[in-house]
């Protein structure tokens, strides 16, 4: 019944106007390869991007998981179909509420707000998803510093997440930005 209910939310939006929306996964895929070896071995992806190595990069891999990718698919779909851009959507709803309607079960702690995002990173407008990826990297202003200790798990709380899906759409005509990236990383409990 949950999976029915998210499903019923996300296509059934009223939409600003229709899109030729393409979800790409395997751009997905590389860009969690991408995030994977980056944490595996910052210092020679640091020099790759130009940048100086960063600190406290959390070396444990991530895990790729479906419920996750489907979530993350559905967010940056509907970013691009009502043509907006934020963590929560235009009717109040944020990221832990459609992780957990998805399936993937969070600690009720963390569903109390309807609009709390804790485990989500968005991007816009980049070539590929990796590209997505290395900007969340290279970000040093917040909010790419959030970003960026987001993916690379560089405090205590995003270097505990361990589970991952990404969803990457693009968008040929009718929206702001040409391609959503959406990043999920998370874990069920404390």
């Amino acid at each position: 019944m949950r999976y029915f209910i998210f499903f019923l939310l996300f296509w059934y939006q009223p939409v600003s106007a229709q899109h030729h929306i393409k979800i790409d996964r395997r751009e997905a895929k590389q860009a969690f390869e991408y995030l994977n070896n980056f944490r595996m071995n910052s210092k020679k992806y640091s020099r790759s991007l130009g940048i100086s190595p960063i600190r406290n990069v959390t070396q444990t891999k991530l895990v790729w998981n479906k419920q996750l990718a489907k979530v993350a698919e559905a967010r940056a779909y509907d970013l691009a179909k009502r043509n907006y851009f934020d963590h929560v959507d235009p009717r109040g709803y944020g990221p832990n509420y459609y992780i957990n309607q998805g399936g993937y079960t969070l600690n009720s702690t963390w569903l109390k707000k309807r609009s709390a995002n804790n485990f989500e990173s968005i991007a816009a407008n980049h070539d590929s998803a990796i590209d997505g990826i290395k900007a969340f990297i290279i970000g040093k202003s917040s909010p790419g510093l959030m970003h960026r200790k987001h993916v690379l798990g560089l405090d205590k709380w995003n270097g505990s997440l361990r589970d991952i899906g990404i969803g990457f759409v693009r968008v040929p005509r009718g929206s702001t930005y040409t391609t959503y990236l959406c990043v999920i990383i998370a874990k069920h409990d404390w």
